[in-house]
C-alpha cells in the first residue's frame, strides 16, 4: 500500500489498515481521523502524538493485540519481529516462556518488547531487568515499547 493508497481510504477501511500497525482502536480511529498525511514521516509524527494522548485502556487494548514473545503466530509481521525468540533454543524458550506468566502476573499483560533484531537471551534479559520496575513506570516503558512497534509497523503498511 502506498501512502497515497492509505490517505484514498474511507475512514473504516483505514482503521481497519491501521489497526495492523497498532491494536488500539482510539489510536486507529485517532489516525485514520488525522489524514491525509504529506508523507510517511508527517504519519509517524502523527502516530507519536496520538500515542502521547493514550490512556492505560487504550495501552492494555494495543498490548493484548501482539503474541506472547516466543510464541508461535500467524502474523508475518509478529513472526519477522520475533525471529530473535522463536529460533532460540527450547531451554532459553523455555525460561522466557516461564518469565513471561511472572511479567503477566505482575502487571495483568503481556510483556511488550520491541523485538527486532533482539536474540531471546537479550529479550529475557530485559523482560528480567522491566520486573523490577513499578506497575506505573512499566506501563510507560511497555508504552513506549509498543509505540517503537507502531512506527515499525507503519512503515511495513506503506511497504
Amino acid at each position: 500500500m502506498t501512502l497515497d493508497d492509505l490517505n484514498a481510504l474511507d475512514a473504516a477501511s483505514a482503521e481497519r489498515e491501521l489497526l495492523r500497525c497498532c491494536g488500539s482502536t482510539r489510536w486507529a480511529r485517532e489516525m485514520a481521523a488525522a489524514r491525509p498525511f504529506d508523507s510517511a514521516d508527517a504519519m509517524v509524527r502523527a502516530s507519536d502524538q496520538i500515542c502521547a494522548s493514550l490512556d492505560r485502556d487504550d495501552w492494555l487494548q494495543a498490548f493484548a493485540a501482539h503474541p506472547r514473545i516466543g510464541e508461535s503466530t500467524d502474523s508475518a509481521w509478529a513472526t519477522a519481529e520475533q525471529s530473535g525468540s522463536l529460533g532460540a533454543p527450547d531451554d532459553v524458550r523455555r525460561r522466557l516462556a516461564t518469565r513471561n506468566r511472572v511479567y503477566e502476573a505482575t502487571f495483568g499483560y503481556i510483556f511488550i518488547v520491541c523485538a527486532t533484531g533482539k536474540t531471546a537471551d537479550e529479550m529475557r534479559s530485559l523482560l528480567e531487568q522491566r520486573l523490577t520496575n513499578e506497575e506505573c513506570r512499566e506501563l510507560a516503558v511497555a508504552a513506549d515499547e509498543q509505540r517503537k512497534i507502531t512506527n515499525l509497523r507503519l512503515a511495513k503498511l506503506l511497504t
